[in-house]
């Protein structure tokens, strides 16, 4: 299965423009799992780094959760994944149970990014929902969503890089 990936608007409103790049990276990541088996998908890439391309599905699933659904609309719900050896309020997913799968991780990933849409649809960019102490709004979550897959991309690329060889995408 080839992951098309949607170019971001290079002209277009705010919102346009953060919901395109946030969608880019959504799939960028997909990208980056396509023909590999589970097996490959549990490779980690270099040690101590027990980081796998699966955990970064898991992880990015609790992260589109944590944001779009416990912060943006304060749903009282619980992680996906066992956090028990994580701190309180720490995004977990990294650890990969004996029964993960891919086809089950990014299942769950992509319903999650559902839940996301339809959380948003209905606010504007300056709407603020409780955070930490104050406030924060729709265009910081975005943005910082953003910079969140980004940088798991990043990771990506090395991990399957170490995987196949393979680059870019």
């Amino acid at each position: 299965m080839t992951t098309k990936r949607p170019v971001p608007p290079m002209n277009d409103d705010e919102r346009t423009t953060l919901e395109g790049w946030l969608d880019f990276y959504r799939a960028t990541l997909a990208q980056k799992c396509d023909g590999l088996d589970d097996e490959q998908l549990r490779t980690a890439s270099t040690e101590p780094s027990t980081l796998t391309l699966l955990g970064l599905v898991q992880h990015l699933a609790e992260v589109e959760r944590n944001w779009f659904r416990r912060v943006l609309l304060g749903e009282q719900i619980g992680p996906i994944y066992d956090s028990s050896s994580r701190p309180v309020g720490h995004d977990g997913g990294f650890e990969l149970a004996e029964e993960s799968s891919y086809r089950r991780a990014e299942e769950i990933r992509q319903n999650e990014i559902t839940r996301a849409r339809e959380n948003c649809a209905t606010r504007e960019l300056p709407d603020t929902s409780s955070f930490g102490g104050g406030d924060v709004s729709l265009r910081w979550i975005y943005t910082h969503m953003i910079a969140e897959y980004a940088r798991h991309c990043g990771h990506a690329d090395l991990i399957r890089e170490s995987i196949d060889g393979v680059t870019g995408v």
